[in-house]
């Protein structure tokens, strides 16, 4: 059995994955930010503080940032 075999599935979009309060990131291949899954009900609210310290640490990016806005997919 090759390892493509081993790991077969189904595929389930982003959207399948994540739960009503979910936050997600989108990556590209080198592990830059391209995006944030925001779940529905939380668009027009504060990026929590948990998830902002790691968007800081990692990629320099403050969500809550008003200059922020529209630059993150």
């Amino acid at each position: 059995m090759s390892k493509k075999d081993e790991f077969d599935h189904e595929y389930l979009g982003f959207e399948h994955n994540l739960d009503d309060t979910d936050y997600g990131f989108i990556l590209d291949k080198e592990g830059h930010l391209k995006g944030i899954w925001i779940p529905v009900d939380q668009e027009d609210k504060d990026v929590p503080e948990a998830i902002v310290r790691m968007l800081k640490e990692y990629w320099g990016v403050d969500p809550n940032e008003p200059e922020c806005y529209g630059t993150i997919h």
